[in-house]
């Protein structure tokens, strides 16, 4: 199974910014087992900004675009050279790929994504992919979110599996923050503007991300066919059972195109 990770900034750092060894150590020693075991994964990796506040010791988040690209640059080197060395100890080779909204818009460029992550896979590598947050600042060169950008990857590699670590267990019927009566929905088969009703608010102090951008990360994925899973990053291990196909999580089912008869072709 191909199977499409996206962790967050929130399960990779704490909110000073600085890594949270013992998340990225367990996240990266499923990733491998799960390689291991025969499958195709792809990880689409937040961080790099909130890494580079806490490499350039900065007390919070920066506002302004261009102290964002320089925590950005300086974030993304210790990203991935965490992530080097942690998948190294099992033996596995990871391949970094930066992308902006120019490169998923454009037409051959995108095919080159394709044609990349699927050599790569073929190559028995891990693709890591992250936004050039560096260079893309605009509307038009950004993409956003990495909610968003993961759900561009899977349905440009064709995954099974897009799945969706956060700092929440899933999808619930109110905001279980405000909410303490609040109930995690398991299953997702349609997603009407009912259930895009419930997204409520925006990510952490470090990310971007919120429930909102997850809702219509699940919109594209399930249209493309695959299904999409939001777990809680904080237990990776999790990934396991998920990749199994147990109730982990809210997970939201493809829409999967029926198979015409020998009749009706």
């Amino acid at each position: 199974m191909r199977i499409v990770v996206k962790v967050g900034t929130s399960t990779l750092a704490y909110p000073t910014g600085r890594l949270n060894i013992r998340h990225a150590e367990e996240l990266v020693k499923v990733l491998s087992d799960l390689k291991n075991e025969g499958h195709e994964v792809i990880l689409v990796s937040s961080g790099a900004i909130g890494m580079g506040v806490g490499k350039l010791s900065l007390p919070a988040r920066p506002k302004d675009t261009t102290t964002k690209q320089a925590c950005a640059a300086v974030g993304q080197c210790e990203l991935m050279y965490t992530y080097d060395r942690l998948f190294s100890a099992y033996d596995h080779t990871v391949a970094q790929i930066l992308l902006t909204g120019v490169d998923v818009e454009h037409t051959e460029r995108r095919v080159n994504i394709q044609n990349t992550l699927t050599r790569l896979l073929e190559l028995g590598a891990l693709p890591i992919i992250n936004e050039n947050d560096s260079v893309a600042t605009d509307e038009i060169t950004s993409i956003g979110d990495n909610d968003t950008l993961a759900a561009i990857v899977a349905c440009c590699c064709k995954a099974d599996l897009l799945v969706l670590l956060s700092d929440i267990d899933g999808l619930y019927t109110a905001n279980p923050h405000t909410h303490p009566d609040a109930a995690l929905i398991p299953l997702v088969e349609e997603i009407t503007p009912e259930v895009m009703a419930l997204a409520d608010g925006a990510g952490s102090a470090l990310g971007t991300g919120g429930m909102a951008t997850k809702l219509r990360a699940a919109r594209m994925v399930t249209g493309s066919g695959a299904d999409m899973v939001i777990a809680n990053g904080a237990h990776p291990e999790l990934l396991y059972d998920i990749a199994a196909g147990k109730p982990i999580g809210t997970r939201f089912a493809g829409h999967k195109q029926p198979t015409l008869s020998t009749q009706e072709v």
